[in-house]
Parts: structure tokens; C-alpha cells; sequence
């Protein structure tokens, strides 16, 4: 399993709204996304409720309600995402508690899955959309 493909789309949609300085209608942004425009609209209202893009209803298009610097991919991340705190990894159910592994692998193994977790977030809390579109901008 990976992290939902909602977080590199909702990366796309911020970028784009910045880079392309035309109207961006939820169809415009699924064709750089390649992509139903219906799954944009969706990604677009979450980021409209982590105060991430502004949309008037009415008005073809959106655009960014912050600075690019103001944005981080953890902003991103946990607007699209809904994982919860130290949720990221998920332990299996019930494991046999008369197996010397199975009475003890939750207790071993999730501080592990939440320093992973954790560093994750660091890394992200780290990077703006100002470098996602400064690297762009280079190619």
C-alpha cells in the first residue's frame, strides 16, 4: 500500500494555480493532472478547507489563498490526507498472543512506525510550495 495519490495531486493543483496564470477551471487542472475533472473539484474543496486555495462560487477557477512560502507540503499533506496523529502505520489486528511474537510485535514496533511517522512530517514541515515551484521553474 502507499499514501493516496491525493497528496501529489494536491501538490499539482497549488502548483499549477501558481505557474498557470490563466483561469484554472477544475477541467483545465484535470488535464495537466490527467485526471476526471470530479477528483480535482474533490482535492480543490479540501485544500479550500485547510484555508489552502480560495474558490468563488459563480467564478470559473481558483487561486491560492497564501503566500507560496506560507505553504508547506505538510499543510498539503494533512489537508488531503486525514490520517490522524501516529496513524500513518497501521498495526495488524489481534495478533496471537500465545506466540512469543505475537504477544509482543505491537509493543515493539509501533514507537518505531511513530518516530518514522513523525520524521516524515519533519521533512515535509521543511518544504515550501515556493521550492515545489522554484524547482519547476528550473527544468
Amino acid at each position: 500500500m502507499t499514501i493516496s495519490s491525493r497528496f501529489a495531486v494536491g501538490i499539482h493543483i497549488l502548483t499549477l494555480l501558481e505557474l498557470n496564470k490563466e483561469i484554472n477551471t477544475s477541467e483545465t487542472i484535470a488535464g495537466s493532472v490527467n485526471t476526471n475533472p470530479a477528483v480535482i473539484r474533490k482535492i480543490i474543496g479540501m485544500l479550500k478547507k485547510a484555508d489552502l486555495v480560495e474558490v468563488h462560487p459563480g467564478k470559473a477557477g481558483a487561486k491560492l489563498k497564501k503566500g507560496l512560502a506560507d505553504i508547506t507540503l505538510l499543510d498539503v499533506y494533512q489537508a488531503v490526507e486525514v490520517v490522524s496523529e501516529n496513524e500513518l502505520f497501521s498495526l495488524h489486528d489481534q495478533p496471537n498472543p500465545d506466540c512469543f511474537v505475537g504477544r509482543n510485535i505491537q509493543q515493539t514496533i509501533e514507537p518505531i512506525f511513530i518516530s518514522a511517522q513523525l520524521a516524515m512530517e519533519k521533512v515535509l514541515l521543511n518544504v515550501t510550495l515556493e521550492d515545489v515551484v522554484r524547482e519547476i521553474d528550473n527544468k
